[in-house]
């Protein structure tokens, strides 16, 4: 049985809405926790309101946010000192916000030709290089393997085996349910490749579609149900069996959620969380 105080909600599944009605709707659906984003509103993370005021609005909805995501490209050296500043900023905001993690996600471009070698390096090398931001701040980096081809680092065995060799306790490993099928390993990896214990959140979603694994996409990401056919359930199902203890948070890039209409929302929002809490 997951309780509800452990699951929370991403803002990409409702990035239509304002800061506080994003707030209010996570209330109303009987989340304490949410993940807020870079990536929708034109990067506008709190919506270009004062921190204080942001902090203010989650507090009186009876709201923590658990992430900001997320950090692009972190293992990419050429982008190295962009990204340090970035971080910096980042952290000044998590700090207002009282905010404890912020998400890094690797590089994903096709004209990456790394090899897997120096790929693993340079990601290696920049959780060295953040390490002590993080450790300063008294923070976590929640680094998260993308499962397409593409990806310079799509398993979470390699992410947990570079957090090891970069000597920093100050990150885990993400693991996403839709990037965990899309990637080289599976849910039979935890408690023999994979432990457990070094992940810090799981990102949930259900694809639905009838069509090939290898054209899934974000845009095919739904709310987890039993016609799911990543069998997102048994993922964390596993997970909890060897011991995690974490958040899980809801995190649907389809639009066929985003433009659902507040009452579609809540209904269907409600539908996932009897289904994955039974």
């Amino acid at each position: 049985m997951i309780e509800m105080e452990r699951l929370a909600l991403n803002r990409i599944a409702s990035p239509n809405y304002g800061l506080g009605e994003f707030f209010e709707l996570a209330k109303e659906l009987g989340f304490s926790k949410v993940e807020l984003r870079n990536d929708i509103r034109g990067g506008a993370i709190i919506d270009g309101m004062p921190a204080k005021e942001a902090d203010k609005l989650a507090r009186e909805n009876g709201i923590s946010i658990i992430t900001i995501n997320a950090l692009q490209k972190f293992n990419l050296t050429a982008v190295r000192e962009k990204n340090l500043g970035e971080l910096r900023t980042m952290i000044e905001l998590c700090k207002a916000i009282h905010c404890p993690a912020i998400v890094l996600c690797p590089n994903n471009d096709p004209k990456d030709t790394r090899t897997k070698e120096v790929r693993y390096k340079e990601t290696v090398d920049a959780l060295v290089a953040y390490g002590p931001i993080f450790k300063d701040a008294g923070m976590l980096g929640y680094v998260e393997p993308l499962g397409f081809g593409i990806s310079s680092l799509a398993s979470i065995v390699l992410a947990q085996n570079a957090i090891k060799e970069s000597g920093f306790g100050c990150y885990k490993v993400l693991i996403d349910t839709f990037h965990l099928f899309l990637g080289p390993d599976d849910a039979s990896t935890f408690g023999t490749s994979y432990d457990v214990s070094m992940t810090g959140l799981i990102h949930v979603s259900g694809v639905e579609d009838d069509i090939p694994p290898d054209q899934y996409l974000d845009c095919h990401r739904l709310l987890p149900g039993p016609r799911d056919n990543m069998k997102s359930k048994a993922v964390i199902e596993a997970a909890l069996k060897k011991g995690y203890n974490g958040d899980i948070s809801f995190e649907p890039f389809s639009d066929r959620v985003q433009n659902m209409s507040r009452k579609e929302f809540s209904d269907a929002m409600r539908a996932s969380l009897k289904y994955l809490m039974e």
